[in-house]
């Protein structure tokens, strides 16, 4: 590498180095960012402090398919078997995920509960 150290005073002031490894330092830092980054998010999902959300569920949830029927299709949960356990029926569950019927707190609760997943993904 060709550096040109500029003095000041007798003491290096500004390292003058060429564009193209300007930009490999620039690439290296960001790298190291996104490390630092990716081994924050990892440790708060090992401690519970941050929800993750497998990529299956996220992108049927951007495709438009309900939240709660992608985590029970993710989750291999049949719709009667889900409304049974939460105590609905399965066509009321049924509406729900298709938007055309909003559940009451408490079923949203119960069916959070009967997915094993917090109520925040659901909303």
């Amino acid at each position: 590498m060709n550096i040109q150290i500029i003095e000041k005073n007798g003491k290096p002031e500004w390292a003058v180095i060429p564009f193209s490894e300007y930009e490999k330092l620039q690439e290296a830092l960001e790298d190291a960012e996104d490390i630092k980054d990716i081994e924050k998010n990892l440790k708060a999902i090992q401690d519970g402090t941050e929800i993750a959300i497998p990529g299956e569920v996220t992108f049927a949830i951007l495709d438009g398919t309900n939240p709660i029927r992608a985590w029970r299709e993710y989750k291999h949960i049949k719709m009667n078997e889900l409304a049974k356990n939460v105590g609905i029926s399965s066509a009321y569950l049924s509406q729900i995920e298709n938007n055309k019927r909003n559940p009451t707190i408490d079923t949203l609760k119960n069916i959070a509960k009967e997915l094993d997943i917090d109520i925040e993904t659901l909303i």
